[in-house]
C-alpha cells in the first residue's frame, strides 16, 4: 500500500509541475533521444506468461486456428479464478536469461521488448502493488525481468518492457462494453489506473530503467487520449531519456500501426503484422511473428522461411523502420527450436551485410525492380541489396557514385566495374557462388 501511494502522490505532483513537454521538445533534443532506437533497426519480441502452460489449449478446448495463444482467457472464456491458478503451475526451470540475451545477439537483434504485464495481468517480475506475479504466485520466485536487466547489461542489449493498458484480471479494470472476465459491476476504472497500473508503471521505470516502454491495449473505451497524454509526460519526467510507442495514445489506426492525428502521445508507429507500403517521416516499428501466433501455441507450425524474414527485415530498413520479431517461449523457459534456427540463419546474414542495415536511414528510392536502397547517416554512402540472384549488367536509377570511387560488394569486399549513365549507373556484377537470399554492395555518391 505504501508503493500503490508514494507512486500516485508522485504522479499527482508532476502533473502540476512543470516541464518540457513532448510537444515543445527540440527536433535535436528528439533526434539524439530517438538515435540509438533508429540506428538499432532490429529487435526481438518476446511474449511470456502463464498462457505458455495451456499452450492454445484448455479443458478440452482448443483456440481456433489461426488466433493467437495469448489470448486464451479471452477466446475460451476462462474466469479468473480458474485461470489464475495457472500460476501455481508456472514454473520455468529452463529459463536463462544469459542464454536468451546471447541468442538475440547472436541474431543481431539490439534490442528486447518484452511482455512485463499482458492483457491477463500476470507480473514478470517482483511487484509491490500485486501478488499476482512471478515472485508471489509461483513456485519459481525469481524476478525475470531483473534477471534479463543484468544479462541485456553485460551483453550491451537494450532491455524494454511491454505493458497492457487492458488488464482482465484486475477488478477495477473491467472494461463492460468489451471485456467482462473480473464480473465486477461496480469496476471503477480511475481507481485501477491511478492505485494500481500507474504504481505498476512507475516500478518498472525508476527500478529497472528499460529503454523502450511498448503499451497495448490502449482501444478500451476507457482509455482516452487526455490520459496517454498526461501518463506520457508523467513517464517521461521520470525518465527524459524514455522511448514510448504510440499505442499509449488513441491515435493508432487498427494493424495500420500510424497515427490518425498529429499530436498524439508516443513516439513511434507500431504496424502490427504489416510493413508499410512506403515510406513515413514519423518513426515507425513493424512487430511480426514467426509464425501465426505470439504467445506460444503448441500446434502453430505455420512458421515462415528464414529468407521471408530476411526479406522483411531489408523491405523495413528501406522504408526507414524498426523490425520487431517476435518469439514465443515455452513454458519451462526455453525458446522453440524452429524460432532459434530462424535467428540464427538472420545473424548470419547480418554479419557480412549488416553495415547495409544498421545505423541507416531510408533513400530518396527506397526500391528498384529487385534492389532495395537505403544510405548511411551522413548522405554519402549508399547501399544496395539485391534480394533475386543476377548476372552480368544491372542498372540502377538515381544512384550516381563519385567519379574514380569504388562499388564494392559487401560479402567479398570485390570492386564492381561500372559506369555512370545520366540516369543512374550501369554495374557489372561479380561472380557469386552461392547467391543466399540477398546481397549487398556499398557506393560512394556525390
Amino acid at each position: 500500500m505504501k508503493a500503490r501511494m508514494t507512486a500516485l502522490l508522485l504522479f499527482f505532483v508532476l502533473l502540476l509541475s512543470p516541464w518540457i513537454s513532448a510537444a515543445q521538445e527540440s527536433e535535436q533534443a528528439r533526434n539524439q533521444r530517438m538515435e540509438w532506437w533508429r540506428d538499432a533497426t532490429f529487435g526481438m519480441f518476446i511474449h511470456w506468461g502463464l498462457y505458455a502452460l495451456p499452450a492454445g489449449e484448455w479443458d478440452g478446448k482448443t483456440v481456433e486456428k489461426g488466433r493467437i495463444g495469448e489470448w486464451i482467457m479471452h477466446y475460451l472464456d476462462i474466469p479468473v479464478a480458474d485461470y489464475e491458478r495457472l500460476a501455481e503451475q508456472f514454473n520455468p526451470i529452463y529459463f536463462d536469461a544469459e542464454q536468451w540475451v546471447a541468442i538475440a545477439k547472436n541474431a543481431g537483434m539490439k534490442y528486447i521488448v518484452i511482455t512485463s504485464k499482458h492483457h491477463d495481468g500476470f507480473g514478470l517480475w517482483d511487484s509491490q502493488v500485486s501478488d499476482y506475479d512471478v515472485m508471489d504466485a509461483s513456485p519459481f520466485k525469481r524476478d525475470l525481468l531483473m534477471e534479463l536487466k543484468q544479462a541485456c547489461e553485460a551483453a550491451g542489449i537494450k532491455l524494454c518492457f511491454y505493458y497492457s493498458i487492458m488488464d482482465w484480471h484486475q477488478p477495477d479494470a473491467e472494461s463492460p462494453k468489451d471485456y467482462t472476465h473480473q464480473n465486477n459491476p461496480n469496476a471503477n476504472w480511475a481507481v485501477y489506473r491511478d492505485h494500481y497500473m500507474i504504481p505498476q508503471l512507475t516500478e518498472l521505470v525508476t527500478r529497472y530503467q528499460p529503454a523502450v516502454l511498448w503499451f497495448d491495449g490502449e482501444w478500451i473505451p476507457e482509455w482516452t487520449e487526455d490520459q496517454g497524454q498526461d501518463l506520457y509526460r508523467y513517464l517521461m519526467d521520470l525518465d527524459p531519456n524514455l522511448i514510448i510507442n504510440n499505442r499509449i495514445s488513441k491515435a493508432r489506426k487498427g494493424m495500420s500501426g500510424m497515427n490518425a492525428y498529429s499530436n498524439a502521445a508516443g513516439d513511434f508507429g507500431t504496424p502490427e503484422q504489416e510493413i508499410l507500403e512506403t515510406t513515413s517521416d514519423f518513426d515507425w516499428e513493424a512487430c511480426m511473428t514467426m509464425n501465426d501466433t505470439w504467445g506460444f501455441r503448441k500446434d502453430d507450425f505455420n512458421w515462415k522461411s528464414s529468407e521471408q524474414l530476411i526479406l522483411n527485415l531489408i523491405d523495413v530498413a528501406a522504408k526507414g523502420g524498426n523490425y520487431l520479431l517476435n518469439i514465443g517461449p515455452l513454458a519451462n523457459g526455453k525458446f522453440p527450436q524452429a524460432s532459434i534456427d530462424r535467428l540464427y540463419a538472420m545473424g548470419a546474414w547480418l554479419e557480412v551485410n549488416g553495415e547495409a542495415i544498421y545505423a541507416t536511414q531510408k533513400w530518396k528510392h527506397f526500391k528498384s525492380g529487385n534492389t532495395f536502397f537505403t544510405q548511411d547517416k551522413t548522405g554519402t554512402t549508399v547501399y544496395a541489396i539485391l534480394t533475386q540472384a543476377s548476372t552480368g549488367a544491372l542498372q540502377w536509377e538515381g544512384v550516381h557514385p563519385i567519379p574514380g570511387s569504388e562499388i564494392i560488394h559487401l560479402g567479398t569486399g570485390k570492386s564492381l566495374a561500372w559506369e555512370p549513365q545520366p540516369e543512374g549507373v550501369v554495374v557489372h556484377l561479380p561472380e557469386i557462388d552461392a547467391f543466399g537470399i540477398a546481397q549487398s554492395f556499398k557506393i560512394r555518391v556525390k
